[in-house]
């Protein structure tokens, strides 16, 4: 098997723990003054590739893990964290404040880099939670022509260049076998991240962080799509209780619902 050069993409996001609000314009979810993370898919992906190191995995080795983001000056803060959890180095393309990439933008940008970078497997979370569009890993597989496999829940290596890949689906798993190179999307089972030691965060400090614009890789950042409006969703009615099935039987009648 070929030496592995692993990038794995990442993405600053509303932390999970907390609860969006839409801004006073209706035009987007309020960012400022709030609580900033990693992508939680990410964390899974840069764990696994640091694992196929640690734990010699693959066969062949692995050469490289580099840490990618495309976002604010903050995204500096999630490269240092992937860092410090075991990626060799990070690269950064900075984009305004406040500025959205789309999927598309985000798989060409993936595109350049592989390129420079001549990865052979790029591991990324199957979405992020702040626009849960879940297209950017395949994008990135079509513009390449690699085979992809997506929503890993486990990551084996076999003989030569092989990769199998095992998913959840409907009542079961399912099993796909590809060469590298590849694209992998991750999903919550793969793995239980770790938390970056203070040690580690450290010495993420020295590690080299490339920084460039989506105009240094010949790309623009266009929009294809435009937000009209974002509104909360309309409150839940509660709920109410029956004393008996008569009751139930009654309730629902009343609601149309038999």
């Amino acid at each position: 098997m070929s030496a592995l050069r692993i990038l794995v993409p990442v993405k600053r996001v509303i932390d999970y723990a907390v609860k969006p609000r839409v801004n006073k314009a209706q035009t987007a979810v309020e960012t400022a003054g709030v609580k900033h993370s990693m992508n939680p898919f990410d964390e899974l992906s840069i764990e696994e590739a640091v694992r196929i190191r640690e734990k010699k995995r693959a066969p062949g080795g692995v050469d490289d893990i580099v840490a990618f983001s495309a976002g604010p000056p903050k995204a500096q803060d999630i490269l240092r964290t992937a860092m410090a959890m075991g990626a060799d180095r990070g690269i950064h393309v900075e984009i305004k404040d406040g500025e959205e990439l789309e999927p598309l933008t985000v798989a060409k940008i993936l595109q350049k880099t592989v390129e420079k970078e001549k990865s052979n497997l790029v591991v990324l979370g199957k979405q992020s939670i702040d626009d849960d569009a879940g297209q950017t890993g395949q994008m990135l597989a079509g513009l390449l022509g690699w085979p992809q496999a997506t929503q890993a829940s486990k990551v084996e290596f076999g003989e030569g260049d092989t990769v199998i890949v095992t998913k959840e689906v409907d009542g079961g798993v399912e099993t796909v076998k590809a060469k590298l190179p590849m694209i992998i999307t991750t999903d919550l089972r793969l793995n239980e991240p770790r938390y970056a030691s203070l040690p580690n965060i450290m010495k993420a400090k020295k590690k080299k962080l490339e920084k460039m614009t989506v105009g240094d890789l010949g790309l623009t950042s266009e929009k294809r799509l435009k937000v009209l409006k974002v509104t909360e969703p309309e409150a839940r009615q509660g709920g109410g209780k029956v004393e008996d099935v008569d009751g139930l039987i009654g309730k629902l009648k009343e609601l149309g619902a038999l």
